[in-house]
């Protein structure tokens, strides 16, 4: 454990944070896998709003930095040839 006060107090805080991130992360994934069901499932119109909100969380954990940039637009790319795939059925 942290012996001087400054070192209990960013110990408390990265608890915060990494409590923070991983609910945001969470919800993130299961935006991801949304998509993807509703795509598997050949939704269109539940696979486009969802790949909407997708899209929207992505960019925020970009911001957050709870992601890298690259990584949010690979995943952003991948759900969008997704949809578009289930709409030229």
């Amino acid at each position: 454990m942290a012996n001087h006060k400054s070192a209990e107090k960013a110990y408390r805080q990265s608890l915060k944070k990494n409590a923070r991130n991983t609910t945001a992360r969470n919800k993130l994934r299961s935006a991801v896998k949304e998509v993807r069901t509703n795509a598997a499932a050949s939704k269109l119109n539940e696979s486009k709003t969802a790949y909407v909100a997708a899209q929207k969380l992505l960019d925020k954990s970009v911001g957050k930095g709870i992601i890298k940039a690259g990584n949010a637009a690979r995943l952003k790319s991948r759900l969008n040839r997704l949809v578009k795939k289930v709409a030229g059925k």
